[in-house]
């Protein structure tokens, strides 16, 4: 007997199949299973739902162009995470400009909002990921977010597991810093309101 799993598993191989032989319904399909999974991921590592959007669009395009290089060694929904980071490295790359802080707030405040508006959670530990520069980030969200291993975050990012594993024990130090400092500033506020 196969599991739910085991058949939604079969079921998207077979789709993977179909769309591979150009069948633009299988094609259809697999964007309706994995492009919200997918817009979800990129919000966490761009930090901002419209360039999440544009790039899972982007992602999604390329997949089409690309189909018929996945092999299956690994899950589609992790090929297309990986198509997903390296798109997004290489518009970092291509627009090597100084942050603007004053854009990153308000994309920040849009984040919240848009998570907020689908009952998703925002929360510090959100905002502390979000101060963390970029190759950073995805590592942590990859790792700690979506399970993969540092040799499979290795081989997406195009970079050894040794650099993954010190980039996520490094960014989660800085994260806990900034989540300190946050709820130290919290208490000494809420301490100048009870004071008063």
């Amino acid at each position: 007997m196969i599991g739910k799993r085991g058949k939604k598993r079969m079921e998207e191989k077979d789709l993977i199949i179909s769309a591979k032989r150009g069948d633009q319904l299988a094609f259809a399909m697999l964007f309706k299973n994995n492009y919200p999974f997918l817009v979800k991921y990129l919000i966490k590592i761009t930090m901002n739902p419209d360039t999440a959007e544009e790039l899972a669009q982007e992602t999604m395009a390329k997949c089409v162009e690309k189909i018929g290089l996945f092999n299956g060694k690994s899950k589609f929904s992790s090929w297309l995470i990986s198509i997903a980071t390296n798109l997004y490295i290489d518009q970092k790359r291509r627009s090597k400009r100084e942050r603007n802080w004053k854009a990153q707030e308000e994309a920040f405040r849009r984040m919240k909002w848009h998570l907020e508006s689908r009952n998703e959670e925002w929360n510090d530990a959100l905002s502390a990921l979000g101060k963390l520069k970029d190759e950073i980030r995805i590592p942590i969200v990859l790792k700690h977010y979506y399970g993969y291993s540092y040799e499979e975050i290795g081989e997406m990012m195009k970079i050894s597991p040794g650099t993954v594993k010190s980039r996520v024990h490094n960014g989660i130090m800085s994260a806990r810093e900034e989540l300190k400092l946050h709820g130290e500033q919290e208490s000494a506020a809420a301490g100048t309101r009870s004071s008063r």
